[in-house]
């Protein structure tokens, strides 16, 4: 067993006239953002804009997303895994938050980043926190990027983790009855689809779900879409951008495995944690999931954060509502009671 402890980052100075990114001529601020949140937009605004070099891209979107998280907080392992797919070596992270005499549950994590940008790193300080604040063990997928590999390969790579994740649990000191998925943005997109999937086919059994902002319904075509297209971080002109890598020409939109908001039915999905952020062009798209599962009785909590934008929960060095929300995802796990301690599980 090998452990890997990341160095941690340096804490961003207070300067609220710090830039992180180039310049983007005529970049703006939305109205009615808070001064922090529109001070947090500033400094990284136009840090996923098209045309810029793909990895220099990938970079800063990574750079500045640990850059603007909190202190990294210590946890008690990190383990580094390479699994064997039909596509080739996959890698994960285990984040372990604590060691006893019983089996841990787990969450299968996928990294946001519109399936173009984020990796293992970008999200190292989150995955932590989630570890700490959830009593989980966060598994962590480096899952194959667009435009190099589009769909379906990273639910490919999902399916594939979650599958090994479920068949060596007891071997990682996972109980294999309290494994649930969970993802930011286009994480939870994959998230989403891996549960859907899941439910379809028998198994792996989930015993709940965690969707952080998620892409839900990849036409882009609800009401926030249009409300917070611009000035808000994530601008529908990237997020276009986006599933243009994503889909790479496939007509393939009112597909569940690719929109799930899009699926034939909601019921026997597992117990849903939902987050949304108030001026998010997805905002729209993650009430719609939370309705439609409610609609087909699954349990479902939702918590919006109505003045935070796309990606804040990875900001928590300059936003605390970052932190709050990961604080309410472990409570609104533990109000599920998904991991009961009556099948092996427990939080």
């Amino acid at each position: 067993m090998s452990t890997n402890v990341l160095p941690l980052s340096k804490p961003v100075p207070a300067d609220s006239s710090l830039r992180l990114v180039p310049d983007v001529p005529d970049f703006v601020v939305g109205p009615g953002l808070s001064p922090e949140v529109a001070d947090v937009v500033t400094l990284i605004g136009g840090s996923a804009t098209a045309g810029r070099n793909l990895a220099e891209t990938r970079r800063i979107f990574t750079q500045v997303r640990r850059a603007l998280g909190p202190t990294v907080p210590d946890i008690a392992s990190i383990r580094e895994e390479v699994i064997n797919t039909p596509a080739g070596k996959l890698n994960l992270r285990l984040y372990r938050p604590s060691f006893g005499f019983r089996p841990l549950p787990a969450l299968l994590f996928f990294h946001g980043g519109g399936w173009t940008v984020g990796d293992l790193d970008s999200h190292d300080t989150l995955c932590r926190q989630l570890a700490i604040a959830t009593g989980h063990v966060i598994v962590a997928v480096d899952y194959r990027l667009a435009p190099e590999n589009p769909w379906p390969a990273p639910i490919e790579d999902g399916w594939e983790a979650l599958r090994w994740l479920s068949n060596y649990a007891p071997l990682l000191a996972i109980d294999p009855l309290a494994i649930g998925v969970a993802g930011d943005s286009a994480g939870g997109n994959i998230a989403a689809v891996l549960a859907l999937k899941a439910r379809d086919e028998g198994g792996p059994a989930l015993k709940g779900q965690v969707l952080i902002y998620p892409c839900t319904d990849l036409s882009a075509s609800l009401p926030s879409h249009f409300a917070h297209a611009d000035g808000y971080l994530l601008t529908r002109k990237q997020y276009l951008a986006y599933v243009a890598n994503y889909l790479a020409g496939q007509d393939v939109e009112q597909d569940w495995r690719v929109s799930p908001l899009r699926a034939a039915r909601f019921d026997g999905l597992p117990p849903t944690v939902i987050i949304t952020a108030g001026f998010d062009p997805l905002l729209d798209e993650g009430r719609a999931y939370a309705g439609r599962l409610a609609a087909a009785g699954v349990p479902v909590i939702h918590r919006s954060y109505a003045d935070m934008v796309h990606g804040f929960i990875t900001m928590g060095g300059r936003l605390p509502a970052a932190n709050r929300a990961i604080a309410d995802i472990g409570r609104a796990l533990a109000s599920h009671d998904i991991y009961a301690f009556s099948d092996g599980g427990g939080i």
